[in-house]
């Protein structure tokens, strides 16, 4: 499943099997060939904070952060700031108060659903039940198995 025109929006946890090449990266790989995509994958820039403090916090080695540098350098990288981003965020917020889902998201979460939503994507992720709160009409979400 892909959002129209096959974008798509990277979760923390999919970058993370990413860096470090294992067996769900792998088959992240195979199954959505991201780096072959006719647009780059996006990046959140709270994604990007998120996965950088990651790799600090647990001492990640050279090979694995060059493979993460690498990766993030060929992403579509959307600053949370953008207006269109912020906008989407007020109206997933909103949307998910008036259904009673107000506790069941991270605001991490949030944010990748509104950069999702302002770009036209879908979310990949690993974390399915992380998305359980957003209305699929506003931002689809494709869920990897863990192998790991």
């Amino acid at each position: 499943m892909r959002a129209r025109g096959g974008l798509v929006a990277l979760d923390t946890d999919v970058l993370v099997h990413l860096a470090r090449g294992d067996t769900t990266g792998q088959a992240i790989n195979a199954e959505h060939s991201l780096m072959s995509l006719p647009d780059a994958p996006i990046l959140s820039s709270v994604v990007e904070a998120e996965v950088r403090s990651l790799a600090r916090f647990n001492g990640w080695g050279a090979p694995k952060l060059q493979r993460l540098e690498e990766l993030l350098l060929n992403l579509n990288r959307l600053d949370a700031g953008d207006p269109d981003i912020v906008a989407a965020y007020v109206i997933l917020y909103c949307a998910a108060r008036e259904r009673g889902r107000y506790r069941e998201f991270r605001q991490n979460d949030l944010w990748l659903a509104a950069t999702a939503c302002a770009a036209g994507a879908a979310i990949i992720t690993c974390n399915g039940r992380d998305f359980k709160w957003l209305d699929p009409d506003f931002v689809p979400v494709v869920v990897i198995e863990n192998l790991a």
